[in-house]
């Protein structure tokens, strides 16, 4: 089958002409790819990480390690997805491949997730000896948190989302949600 791009464009969710580099905080879900439970399960309202949600949460964890500018707040990794809120500031410090003179451009939110997928991707599908099999999703949701109000909402979602678990659209085991 030939490439047709009006069969297989995709429509961007991001806000267009808006700099995802710039100081903010955002929330963050990715899912796995066909939502397959593979980091654990929740228990007595707990999550319960495998070797896998480890993993992620590790990565996770690295991004704010690896990207001066990327600071981990409220995160869960849950049976098949991830909320986070990471808080990019400006502090002007570089990435990995960066040398710390002068000022240099900070990933954008989007290669940020990319190198978080990335990342997990690869050490997860060495633990289970399958290199190249996609752990995420292709795409990301992403919310541009506005105020107080809104960043203390999405905490105590993010908080309790285990103790709503056997709810979540996201639980294969849900019924009739």
């Amino acid at each position: 089958m030939r490439y047709n791009p009006e069969i297989h464009h995709r429509r961007s969710i991001r806000i267009k002409e808006y700099d995802y580099s710039q100081p903010g905080s955002y929330f963050i879900t990715l899912c796995t790819q066909n939502r397959e439970c593979w980091f654990g399960d929740v228990t007595d309202g707990k999550m319960r990480l495998n070797a896998y949600g480890q993993i992620v949460a590790e990565c996770w964890q690295w991004l704010s390690e690896q990207y001066a500018h990327a600071n981990m707040d409220e995160w869960i990794v849950m049976p098949n997805h991830l909320h986070g809120i990471i808080a990019i500031t400006a502090d002007g410090r570089g990435g990995s491949r960066t040398a710390p003179t002068g000022p240099v451009k900070q990933k954008p939110l989007g290669r940020l997730i990319g190198a978080f997928k990335t990342v997990s991707t690869k050490r997860i599908n060495q633990m289970r000896a399958s290199a190249g099999v996609p752990v995420w999703q292709r795409n990301y949701y992403e919310h541009i948190i506005r105020n107080e109000e809104d960043l203390n909402k999405i905490r105590q979602y993010i908080l309790e989302n285990p103790m709503k678990w056997a709810e979540d659209t996201e639980n294969p085991n849900t019924v009739g949600v």
